[in-house]
């Protein structure tokens, strides 16, 4: 895989930024931002998709435990 030149990658940023607020906008309804996965998916090399969909995952992980707060789970309970 060769690296994407700046041209590209703006392209690629931009496509994921406009499924980022698609997503934000439709509760992470993704069945009604299918076009703009495929869009962002077309436009970023495959280990981009991957990593730029885990870093949303954590993202949106973060801002949960900072907005709510952690809890552990209760050691004492039994499975």
């Amino acid at each position: 895989m060769t690296a994407p030149n700046a041209s590209e990658r703006r392209v690629c940023w931009a496509a994921r930024d406009e499924l980022w607020r698609c997503l934000d906008e439709n509760k992470d309804d993704m069945s009604r931002c299918q076009k703009l996965q495929r869009e962002f998916e077309s436009s970023c090399p495959a280990q981009w998709v991957k990593y730029f969909s885990k870093r949303r995952d954590y993202l949106k992980y973060k801002e949960k435990i900072q907005t709510e707060g952690f809890e552990p789970l209760d050691s004492s309970a039994k499975s």
